[in-house]
C-alpha cells in the first residue's frame, strides 16, 4: 500500500521474495499440504516426494534439505501473518484496533495450527529471511501500543494463548473469548497510558 494510506507507526510491506521457480512453488505448496494435513513429523524429503509423485533425489535439485524448505513455509506463513494482522488494524468491527487484532491472530493461529508452530517455535534463521520480513510481519503489534516492549508483551500474550489453545491446556469450559476481551482491556489501558505519557 501507498506510504500515504498507512497508520502512524506502520510500515510498508516489504518486497516479496525472489521469484520462485515453477517446482520450488508446486514443492512449497505441496509440503504446506502435507504440514497442515499430517504435521510436522510427516514433513520429510521422501513424503514430499511422494505427494508429489517424483523421487525424493529430485527434490534435492532446488534444496538442500528439508530446512530450506521449511523455511519457505515459515516465509508463507509470516507474510500471510503480517497479511491478515496489518488488515485488522482496519477493521471496523465493534472492538478496539487491538482486540481486532488479536481475534484475527488468533482465527489465523486456530485455523492454521501446523504452519503456525512451524513459523513460531524454535529459532528463526532470519538471517535468511527477506529483508524486512521480520519487522514488517510484527509491526502491527507496534503500531496497537506505540511502544516496543508493550509491543513485544501482546505479542507475547497472544502467542501464549493460541498455543495454550492448540495444546488444549485451558480446562474445560474456559471461556477464552473473555479471556482475550479482558486482555485487550489490559493492554489497550496499558497503551493508553504509554500514549498520554
Amino acid at each position: 500500500m501507498p506510504d500515504a494510506d498507512l497508520l502512524p507507526n506502520e510500515l510498508q510491506r516489504p518486497l516479496v521474495a525472489p521469484t520462485r521457480s515453477a517446482r520450488v512453488s508446486e514443492s512449497a505448496a505441496a509440503a504446506r499440504h502435507v504440514l497442515e494435513g499430517e504435521g510436522a513429523a510427516a514433513l520429510t524429503m521422501r513424503r514430499l516426494a511422494e505427494e508429489m509423485g517424483i523421487q525424493a533425489p529430485s527434490l534435492y535439485k532446488h534444496f538442500s534439505g528439508k530446512a530450506d524448505l521449511e523455511l519457505l513455509l515459515v516465509e508463507d506463513a509470516m507474510f500471510e501473518i503480517g497479511e491478515v494482522t496489518h488488515q485488522a488494524l482496519r477493521s471496523r468491527g465493534p472492538g478496539s484496533p487491538l482486540l481486532e487484532l488479536l481475534f484475527t491472530y488468533r482465527t489465523y493461529g486456530l485455523a492454521h495450527p501446523n504452519l503456525y508452530r512451524l513459523a513460531t517455535g524454535g529459532r528463526l534463521p532470519r538471517e535468511r529471511l527477506p529483508d524486512g520480513l521480520e519487522a514488517w510481519a510484527g509491526n502491527p503489534w507496534f503500531v496497537a501500543t506505540a511502544d516496543s516492549s508493550l509491543a513485544q508483551a501482546l505479542w507475547s500474550f497472544a502467542h501464549g494463548m493460541v498455543i495454550l489453545e492448540l495444546d488444549d491446556r485451558y480446562p474445560p469450559g474456559s471461556d477464552l473469548g473473555s479471556t482475550w476481551r479482558v486482555g485487550a482491556a489490559a493492554f489497550d489501558h496499558a497503551a493508553g497510558r504509554t500514549r498520554d505519557g
